[in-house]
């Protein structure tokens, strides 16, 4: 799979992410200082959320500080569903109930193991079936249609 993953800032945790996305053989668009270039969270997480929405990435993966920043930025790009998770049922919960497409990780938050729980968790999930009107609910926000 394709994944587009960016930082605001580079340290273990991203580094350790990284790694294991390659091992599970994801091919990776790194973005911000993942990829040497500096961006602030709001730039970062746009650029993610954009080759999510233009379909470059299948998925996207975002860390900041808090997780928030990211994941308030790349939920204003039409098409993304940006979900901060802070551990393996979280995630596991926002690709079955809500289709998320960016995972958003707080670097203060959560350790090298419970990161790869976290990934595990979110790769090994599916959307429900059962859940695909409200998913479409959801849709219909991106093109101004609330409550359709």
């Amino acid at each position: 799979m394709r994944l587009a993953i960016g930082s605001d800032e580079k340290c273990s945790l991203t580094d350790a992410v990284v790694e294991y996305l390659k091992s599970l053989g994801h091919e990776l668009d790194l973005l911000g200082p993942l990829a040497g270039e500096p961006l602030a969270w709001p730039d970062v997480a746009i650029n993610v959320a954009q080759r999510i929405s233009e379909g470059k990435c299948e998925q996207g993966i975002l860390f900041c500080w808090t997780g928030t920043g990211v994941s308030i930025a790349a939920n204003k790009v039409p098409g993304v569903r940006a979900a901060l998770c802070t551990d393996a049922e979280t995630a596991r919960g926002a690709r079955k109930w809500n289709d998320a497409n960016v995972l958003c990780i707080g670097l203060r938050l959560i350790s090298e193991t419970v990161a790869r729980e976290v990934l595990d968790a979110w790769f090994s999930a599916h959307p429900d079936p059962s859940e695909a009107a409200n998913i479409q609910k959801v849709r219909e926000l991106d093109l101004g249609k609330p409550g359709s």
